[in-house]
């Protein structure tokens, strides 16, 4: 399973990867695979300001329906169109193309809360 070095980890299995005030958000590979085949991906929160920890959207596989948790505070600004019509990217590349959405944080430091690559391997064994 991979763990990019250069992205941050959520207990709920979202990862983040920062630039300045800025953050790109997705699931891991390790959720992804949990779900299955991803059929929908379903996000109403642009332009909302959220805290860390809401849910700013649904992904829905196969079987299932899971919420999306926003690892730090902040507001969307971006919902990834490629997903309305290739949700399936979420599990063909999880990190790079299956990319959920982009927002602006509010708190920087809501990012000294979230797991380091090493980290978030050891959690999910």
């Amino acid at each position: 399973m991979n763990f990019p070095d250069n992205l941050l980890y959520t207990k709920e299995h979202e990862w983040v990867k920062v630039d300045g005030d800025q953050a790109t958000i997705g699931i891991t590979e390790f959720a992804q695979r949990e779900l299955g085949d991803i059929v929908y991906v379903e996000v109403e929160t642009v332009g909302k300001e959220l805290g860390s920890g809401s849910v700013f959207g649904t992904v829905e596989a196969v079987k299932t329906v899971s919420d999306l948790f926003l690892p730090v505070s902040g507001s969307i600004t971006e919902v990834n169109p490629e997903l309305n019509n290739n949700p399936e990217l979420v599990n063909t590349d999880p990190y790079g193309q299956g990319w959920m959405v982009r927002m602006k944080i509010k708190d920087i430091a809501d990012i000294d809360q979230l797991l380091s690559a090493e980290a978030y391997q050891a959690m999910v064994g």
